[in-house]
């Protein structure tokens, strides 16, 4: 049965979905959207710190994504990624500016994901 909870960031998604290899899958009660297969955002709203949008980059990215957006912060609790809160008075202005950058494939943008763990691992053997 599907959700009836509605993220009310879901515009943030929606600019995605014209993207033939987009895909949208839930992580940390928010909503990750993959493109080429790589993690690049994930979009929630719950309690601060979890209250935006999480830019999904490698730590080597993290001053010049700054720099172009100051309001980008690490993340406080996955300081690996940039967050945004959407009370953030900038808050629009960079979420359009990094769905850009991802929509343009800025290679700063996007983590591969982790391969799943098989979960016939580390069972013992009938």
């Amino acid at each position: 049965m599907p959700s009836t909870v509605r993220n009310s960031l879901d515009w943030i998604l929606e600019a995605f979905e014209r993207d033939p290899t987009y895909v949208r899958k839930r992580m940390f009660s928010a909503d990750a959207a993959y493109i080429d297969g790589r993690l690049c955002i994930t979009a929630g709203e719950r309690d601060e710190p979890w209250n935006g949008m999480l830019v999904c980059t490698s730590q080597d990215h993290h001053a010049s994504l700054i720099e172009e957006m100051p309001a980008l912060q690490p993340h406080p609790v996955l300081g690996k990624w940039l967050y945004v809160s959407q009370n953030d008075p900038a808050f629009e202005s960079v979420v359009q500016h990094v769905v850009a950058l991802v929509l343009a494939r800025d290679p700063r943008i996007g983590v591969e994901p982790k391969p799943k763990r098989s979960r016939k691992a580390g069972l013992p053997r009938r």
